[in-house]
């Protein structure tokens, strides 16, 4: 791929949303593997149990919280 072709304002727009689609990506993962990990605790069945699915609600909210702050924090000191 050329300079020119990197200057290309569509290519430079479809570049920027592939990144925020693996970012949201990288996000709903690490958020699963955390909070199945700190909520999960009986065995799997075909529903989590009222505690579980409690627990797992306040993880991803936290989890959505902090990750919203440290992208602010990140930015405003830019």
């Amino acid at each position: 791929m050329d300079a020119s072709a990197l200057s290309n304002p569509r290519l430079q727009a479809m570049l920027e949303e592939e990144k925020r689609k693996a970012m949201a990506n990288e996000i709903v993962a690490k958020l699963t593997d955390v909070c199945w990990d700190k909520c999960v605790t009986g065995s799997i069945g075909s529903s989590f149990s009222n505690s579980e699915a409690s627990c797992l609600s306040n993880c991803a909210k936290r989890f959505l919280e902090l990750k919203m702050l440290t992208m602010q924090r990140i930015s405003s000191s830019r």
